[in-house]
């Protein structure tokens, strides 16, 4: 089973979920759309794999990394230092998570998700 999804965001996802598809073969898994149409959360799978996608301000992929106890994993980040870029919340898809940077500034999401 994944545990570890890039995620690239887009200031449109559907348009660029639509390209992908178009362009590189990626087959969509899911896609979850906002109140006025647009696409917020997709999932495309390309072979064995899958990306995630969604609406924010293009720039380096993050990463997705599934872990079992987001509380514990988030705590464990801060001690070390981590940005916390959106505090652990359960969400209305089910899954518990959380965003952090690195030093580096990457963008890192913990959560209980499994798509």
């Amino acid at each position: 089973m994944r545990t570890v999804y890039p995620l690239v965001r887009y200031r449109d996802p559907g348009k660029a979920v639509d390209w992908l598809v178009q362009a590189f073969g990626f087959e969509v898994h899911e896609l979850v759309t906002t109140a006025d149409g647009g696409v917020g959360h997709g999932e495309l799978i390309v072979g064995t794999g899958m990306i995630m996608t969604g609406t924010g301000e293009p720039g380096g992929p993050g990463i997705y990394v599934v872990v079992d106890d987001p509380d514990a994993h988030h705590a464990r980040a801060v001690a070390a230092g981590a940005e916390v870029i959106r505090e652990p919340a359960d969400q209305d898809y089910g899954s518990r998570d959380y965003s952090c940077r690195d030093p580096g500034g990457n963008d890192w999401h913990f959560g209980t998700y499994r798509p």
